[in-house]
C-alpha cells in the first residue's frame, strides 16, 4: 500500500552540523565564565571596552548562580531551535508549480519556456549551479519568471539540473561553451532576433562570457547579485577556505561530486549562529500564515541543493575564491579572456545592498567595469531580491522595465 504522506523533510542541512554550533556555543561560554571574573580572556580590541564593562557587571554576582543563568540561556536557545525545527518539518506546506515545456535538454540541462509559447521578446536567465533554479519561481506571489511573463516578455529558463554522468568530467568550459551556448542558439531561434540575458549570482559569471562572444545576439545583460571581486570582502572566510581546500578537493575527487551537506557546511560558516536564530523565530509563528508559508517553501529550496562536480569546485573555489582570477583580469573560458571591460550591450548590475553570500563590493566591480553599466543598489539580501516580501518592488518592476527598453531597440 502507498503511503498518501508526503515525504519527511530532513532539513535544515546539515542538520548535526547546527546542533553542535547551539552545543560549542554554550561550552564555550560555560568554559569561559572563569576568565572572563578573572579578567584573564585575551579580548580582542575593539571589544575589551564593552569586555571589561560587563565583568563590572557581574562583579556582586555569585558565578555560581550566573553559571546557571547560562545553562538556562543556552536550554532556551537549543529547544527554540529544536521547536522551529519540528514546526518546520510538519508543516503542510508542499510546492506545487506547473512545469513549463522543455524547448531543449542537453544532458541534466533543460530550456524551460517560462512564456508557454506565447510571443514576446526573449529573456534567457541563466541561475546558479550550485542551487535548484526554481528559486526564479518559487511561489506564485513569489515568481521572477512569472512576473516577466504576465509583462509581455518570453522568459527562458537554463534549468541546470542535477550533475549526471554526462557531466562529471565537466569544468566551467564545458557548462559555458558547450551547454549554454547550444541552449542559447535554441533561444536566438525562438526569438528570431536578439535576446536579453539576466544571470543571477554564478549564473552572472556563466553568461558574460555570451555577451562578450556574441554581441550581435545579445541585446542587453542584466547582472542580479553577480560576483566579480573575490577579494573584496569576508577575508575571514578566504582563510579559512584556504586551509579546508585540499580537503574539500579531495572530497569531491573521491565521491564524484561536492555533496551538498559539504556545500551547505560552507556556507553556514559564513553566520553560524543565523540557521538556528531563524528557526527560532520560525517556531513562534503561526504556522497557518503567509508569512509561515514563505519560510517553508524557501527552505524547501535551500534543502534541495544542487552538488558540484570536481572540476568545478577546484575552479570556483580554487581560481575564483582564493586566486581571484576574474577581479585580477586572468579569467579564460575556453582558452579566451573574460573581458569585461569589452562588453557593448547595455548592461545593467543589481547589487543587493545586504548580500551576505556575494559582498556587495566584489559584485559592484564587475558593473563598474563595464563601459557604460547601470549599477543599481537593491535594498534587499541575496536571496530576499528574488524570493523576499518586496521582491517584485525592488528587483522584479526595474528589472522588466530595463529589459523592455533594451530589447526594444
Amino acid at each position: 500500500m502507498t503511503d498518501p504522506r508526503p515525504p519527511r523533510r530532513t532539513g535544515p542541512r546539515p542538520l548535526p552540523l547546527h546542533i553542535n554550533t547551539l552545543i560549542l556555543t554554550w561550552l564555550t561560554s560555560r568554559g569561559g565564565l572563569s576568565g572572563l571574573n578573572s579578567g584573564s580572556l585575551p579580548w580582542r580590541p575593539d571589544l575589551a571596552a564593552e569586555a571589561a564593562n560587563l565583568r563590572s557587571r557581574l562583579s556582586g554576582i555569585d558565578p555560581a548562580l550566573f553559571a546557571l543563568a547560562v545553562d538556562a540561556e543556552a536550554r532556551r536557545w537549543m529547544q527554540g531551535f529544536v521547536d522551529g525545527v519540528r514546526a518546520y518539518r510538519d508543516h503542510p506546506y508542499r510546492r506545487d508549480m506547473d512545469e513549463p515545456p522543455c524547448l531543449r535538454q542537453i544532458g541534466a540541462a533543460r530550456l524551460l519556456d517560462h512564456g508557454y509559447g506565447r510571443p514576446g521578446p526573449v529573456v534567457v536567465v541563466v541561475p546558479s549551479l550550485v542551487n535548484r533554479a526554481y528559486i526564479l519561481d518559487l511561489m506564485p506571489d513569489r515568481s521572477l519568471l512569472r512576473y516577466l511573463a504576465e509583462r509581455g516578455l518570453r522568459p527562458l529558463l537554463i534549468d541546470w539540473g542535477v550533475p549526471g554522468d554526462a557531466e562529471r568530467r565537466f569544468g566551467l568550459d564545458d557548462y559555458i561553451a558547450g551547454t549554454l551556448e547550444a541552449l542559447l542558439d535554441v533561444a536566438i531561434r525562438e526569438s528570431a532576433g536578439k535576446v536579453a540575458l539576466a544571470g543571477y549570482c554564478m549564473g552572472g559569471l556563466l553568461a558574460l562570457p555570451a555577451a562578450l562572444w556574441h554581441p550581435d545576439r545579445v541585446a542587453g545583460l542584466a547582472l542580479l547579485a553577480t560576483p566579480w571581486d573575490f577579494h573584496r570582502g569576508q577575508a575571514a572566510q578566504r582563510h579559512y577556505l584556504k586551509a579546508a581546500l585540499p580537503q574539500i578537493e579531495a572530497l569531491a575527487l573521491t565521491l564524484g561530486e561536492l555533496p551538498v551537506d559539504a556545500l551547505q557546511t560552507l556556507f553556514a560558516g559564513i553566520d553560524p549562529w543565523g540557521i538556528p536564530a531563524k528557526f527560532t523565530a520560525f517556531a513562534r509563528l503561526d504556522p497557518a500564515t503567509r508569512r509561515a508559508r514563505r519560510f517553508v517553501a524557501l527552505e524547501d529550496w535551500l534543502n534541495d541543493g544542487v552538488p558540484l562536480v570536481p572540476e568545478v569546485t577546484r575552479q570556483c573555489l580554487r581560481e575564483w575564491y582564493l586566486d581571484n582570477r576574474t577581479g585580477r583580469g586572468d579569467w579564460r573560458i575556453d582558452g579566451r579572456p573574460v573581458r569585461p571591460e569589452e562588453v557593448t550591450a547595455p548592461t545593467l548590475a543589481m547589487v543587493p545592498r545586504n548580500d551576505r553570500i556575494v559582498p556587495p563590493d566584489g559584485a559592484r566591480a564587475l558593473g563598474e567595469a563595464i563601459p557604460g553599466a547601470r549599477v543599481r543598489t537593491v535594498p534587499a539580501g541575496h536571496i530576499g531580491m528574488t524570493a523576499g516580501a518586496r521582491a517584485a518592488t525592488v528587483l522584479y518592476r526595474p528589472l522588466s522595465d530595463w529589459l523592455h527598453r533594451v530589447l526594444a531597440r
